[in-house]
């Protein structure tokens, strides 16, 4: 069963997702907390599997929690809910090692399986937030090399994962490099493969995590 810490300043939220939650058979509501710096402290003591928290609270933040979280001997699975105009959050939450986020108007049967997702070791990420994260990053092209380069990927596929975060289409993709769709697409399958992900949403996160590193 998976062990869930709800974490929100607002107890109307709390109480709603510890309702919802308790619905799943596979989830366990371990606790709620109010904010990022209880949560790191019920986890120290408690070790959970995944921490469902809210990115804007007072005391300590989700992005500021989710540091806190990390840095832990057994760190949690951290999911993030959001509103779409949170992006320098969601970026520096990324950053600091969150495993994804949910906007908070999805429905209930989205927060359970992006639980379950995220329990599972994969990364969570809305595409159209993915798209406006990847346009904030500007990165001279050395800072571009080496992050490929770090993910062992060659410069063309390099160049195709940059576009993708920049948020192209195949066919865009396919214009800008005078190639055909389908070659685009196996750059891409191939691209999947070398960084064991599973969608074009993934690369895009996954470039940005590599510029930070």
């Amino acid at each position: 069963m998976i062990q869930v810490l709800i974490v929100d300043d607002d107890p109307f939220i709390r109480e709603s997702m510890n309702v919802i939650l308790g619905l799943d058979p596979d989830l366990q509501v371990a606790g709620i907390c109010s904010n990022g710096k209880e949560a790191a402290e019920f986890v120290r003591a408690q070790p959970v599997d995944v921490v469902l928290m809210d990115i804007r609270m007072p005391v300590c933040d989700g992005v500021e929690g989710t540091k806190l979280l990390r840095a832990l001997a057994s760190p949690p699975a951290v999911l993030l809910l959001t509103t779409f105009d949170d992006n320098e959050y969601i970026a520096q939450a990324i950053r600091n090692g969150a495993n994804g986020y949910l906007l908070k108007n999805v429905p209930p049967s989205r927060i359970i399986s992006g639980i379950k997702t995220v329990h599972e070791g994969s990364m969570l990420i809305h595409p159209d937030i993915a798209r406006k994260l990847a346009g904030m990053i500007e990165t001279p092209r050395a800072e571009t090399s080496k992050a490929v380069t770090i993910a062992g990927l060659t410069p063309a596929e390099g160049h195709i994962v940059r576009l993708i975060a920049d948020g192209q289409s195949n066919k865009e993709i396919a214009a800008s490099l005078f190639l055909s769709e389908g070659t685009v697409k196996n750059y891409i399958t191939e691209i999947l493969h070398k960084l064991e992900l599973r969608d074009r949403t993934q690369i895009a996160i996954k470039y940005l995590k590599l510029l930070h590193q």
